[in-house]
């Protein structure tokens, strides 16, 4: 399982292999389904291949030990080699992986191998551009729970590759009581009442906000993370001040909603702890990222 705001790393830790493999296990079944015509019809079966993965335009590298995975999943004898790795940044051209083996494997994992690169590489290299748009300032960029079904581990690794943060995994590992939670109970301060009488007091309680009415019932309820929810840059000001002027103990303060790279940085500079930004996995576009084939004997 992935910690809560994990410090990240040019190449943290990633999900485990058994998580990887379950994941490489599901895309290959998705892809393949009961075989893949094309390569068994016209590729002999002892024929063997080499196979070069290149960066197509400047990257972030994300995803090298899945993309290796897929290859040994399909034959293990594969030889794979790694010219770069998770966190480096790539130009143009350069190689990244040489994997040699079976052509039949080869080619029916080349698009899912692909697909994980392209699409982890994407993840860390816009949570890097996030991470330099505040750098210098006190401040974390964390990643929400807006990710791809069934890669969360994955896309939140990378995310960590890109410089930035995780918030919670799941609902299982953080209270945070919503906007749709409130509106089902008394109010923000009877939420967060709510959630601390029936928790362990080892938890902290978040709660979102929307108003600085809402800040003062936070407050008052105990909450120990307050998430300013969709303010403008005044507003956000305002409940900085507010809740730092609370001197009976430390709350953390969280930015959230609509958080743009061309706003982030004057979002930082509010004074908030934390901006958590949906765009690091929900947004974040697919790099450029090949693969060419070449027989071998």
């Amino acid at each position: 399982m992935v910690k809560a705001m994990r410090h990240p790393s040019s190449a943290p830790d990633g999900p485990s292999l058994d998580s990887i493999r379950a994941i490489v296990k599901t895309a290959l079944s998705e892809d393949i389904g009961p075989g893949d015509i094309t390569t068994s019809s016209i590729i002999p079966d002892a024929m063997s291949a080499e196979g070069i993965i290149t960066a197509e335009e400047e990257i972030l590298l994300a995803g090298v030990r899945v993309a290796e995975e897929v290859f040994r999943t399909l034959d293990p004898r594969v030889e794979f080699e790694a010219f770069a790795g998770d966190g480096d940044p790539l130009k143009s051209g350069d190689k990244i992986i040489r994997v040699r083996g079976r052509a039949r494997a080869l080619l029916t994992g080349e698009r899912v191998a692909l697909n994980f690169l392209q699409r982890l590489s994407g993840v860390a290299a816009l949570s890097r551009r996030y991470a330099e748009a505040v750098k210098g300032l006190p401040v974390r960029i964390v990643d929400t729970r807006k990710t791809t079904p069934g890669l969360r581990g994955l896309e939140k690794y990378a995310v960590r590759v890109g410089g930035c943060w995780n918030h919670r995994y799941g609902l299982f590992d953080g209270v945070l009581i919503k906007e749709n939670h409130i509106v089902l109970t008394p109010g923000v301060a009877e939420a967060i009442s709510l959630a601390k009488g029936n928790i362990p007091h080892t938890l902290k309680v978040e709660v979102e906000v929307r108003n600085l009415e809402e800040v003062r019932e936070a407050i008052r309820g105990g909450a120990d993370i307050i998430m300013l929810d969709n303010m403008d840059i005044p507003a956000m000001r305002d409940a900085v001040r507010m809740i730092r002027g609370h001197k009976e103990r430390e709350i953390l303060i969280e930015a959230s909603g609509g958080m743009s790279l061309d706003r982030i940085r004057e979002v930082a500079a509010t004074g908030v702890n934390l901006i958590s930004v949906g765009a690091l996995t929900h947004s974040a576009s697919w790099l450029n990222i090949s693969m060419d084939l070449y027989e071998t004997d």
